[in-house]
């Protein structure tokens, strides 16, 4: 199969469990060659598979999905920044804050200190969506 084709029925099975157990244990201390090991797959060749499959690499899937739960845990303002950077699977407050960042476009504490007032009343599943990160790279696209 060559690099950039779309992964087989069976690779994509692969990858789907690959990408439910990054869902699932996002918090937990996950690497990609211990993902890519549970499906059977060298690290290199998963992160390639993945980038095909879902469009980004696990590595900035599973930031992608850390950040999410520390926006809702944010916005629920009963824990501190540190709190939740531990919370959701960083184990330095200091990438916590630049992945946040870099996603969000402001900084933990500014995020968690904006007026949540527009979310309440608003089904969960609408704000999640409205307040999906976005990568920078992506949103200058």
């Amino acid at each position: 199969m060559s690099a950039g084709s779309s992964p087989s029925l069976d690779e994509f099975a692969l990858l789907r469990r690959a990408k439910d157990r990054i869902d699932r244990e996002f918090a937990e201390p996950l690497d990609v060659e211990s993902i890519a090991r549970g499906i059977g797959m060298s690290a290199g060749h998963f992160s390639r598979r993945f980038r095909d499959a879902y469009g980004e690499p696990p590595y900035s899937y599973l930031m992608t999905r850390r950040v999410e739960r520390a926006m809702v845990l944010l916005r629920r303002g009963d824990r501190s920044v540190t709190e939740v950077c531990f919370a959701v699977g960083f184990s330095s407050l200091g990438t916590f804050s630049t992945r946040f960042s870099e996603l969000v476009g402001v900084s933990p504490s500014a995020y968690r200190e904006q007026d949540a007032e527009w979310a309440k009343g608003v089904a969960p599943c609408v704000v999640k969506q409205a307040t999906k990160p976005v990568r920078n790279r992506e949103a200058h696209s």
